[in-house]
């Protein structure tokens, strides 16, 4: 999903910018703009976002002027200090109204109401599309490609301990202490894998639940995973998941 945050406070958008990615990590955000005349320019010269999150007092005026000089058909999600704008607010797109300082569960709640409001308004056919698509997903990769000297050869998935992404390049470490570049993106990877079995701990890493051997207490309600492959880099689930995380753990496999 592409989001675009229209944000004049710089620690606002930062904020808000980290819970929905640690917290949907299909998210995009693609643009953060901090005035009404950077958000006409950007909705004018590009495609429609999926969702916008908008404050409305910005330091060139009431982003409701926005509106009026640009055609915008997603929803919005206003962010603001203020109460008096709700009416408005819902005139323009809005789907939601969240009262700073921004917090994760109103976030979290903004996205259920998006994905609830999808489910109820969806087509038949579409809906339809979205179970079989479903039960495609239930066939799950066993082995996956790995680059080896100038070649490739599959590796069971079970001998794979996690997948990180560094320096733009998705690698696979191996219970046995090697590792192999993996050509395809960590999302590639994450939705042909079955999530019984790999859980996706951050934005950069993917890691198998044979693999955890020790959970250790990190700064800011962080955690960091210790595994048996070696390796310099922390494995670190990020803090918005560390519940879903633990549960995930206990949860039994089918």
């Amino acid at each position: 999903m592409n989001i675009v945050i229209i944000e004049d406070e710089p620690q606002t958008a930062a904020v808000l910018k980290e819970i929905i990615e640690e917290a949907y990590p299909t998210a995009k955000v693609i643009a953060v703009l901090e005035s009404i005349v950077q958000s006409v320019s950007f909705l004018s010269d590009n495609k429609d976002p999926e969702l916008i999150f908008m404050d409305i007092q910005l330091a060139d005026g009431l982003c409701f002027e926005i509106f009026s000089r640009v055609s915008i058909s997603c929803p919005v999600i206003f962010c603001t200090a203020y109460d008096q704008f709700t009416l408005q607010a819902f005139k323009s797109n809005g789907i939601d109204y969240i009262l700073k300082p921004v917090k994760e569960e109103d976030i979290k709640a903004a996205f259920a109401k998006i994905e609830q409001l999808r489910n109820t308004f969806s087509p038949a056919p579409a809906l339809t599309s979205s179970v079989n698509e479903l039960f495609k997903k239930k066939n799950y990769k066993n082995t996956i490609l790995i680059r080896f000297r100038e070649s490739f050869i599959p590796v069971p998935v079970e001998r794979i301990a996690f997948f990180l992404l560094e320096n733009e390049v998705v690698y696979a470490y191996r219970f046995d202490q090697q590792k192999h570049a993996v050509f395809k993106t960590l999302d590639e990877i994450e939705s042909s894998l079955n999530p019984e079995l790999f859980y996706r701990i951050n934005r950069q890493a993917l890691i198998n639940r044979q693999a955890v051997q020790e959970i250790q207490p990190y700064f800011n309600r962080k955690v960091v995973i210790k595994t048996p492959v070696k390796m310099e880099e922390k494995l670190v689930v990020s803090r918005l998941k560390v519940t879903s995380f633990m549960q995930w753990l206990e949860a039994p496999e089918s």
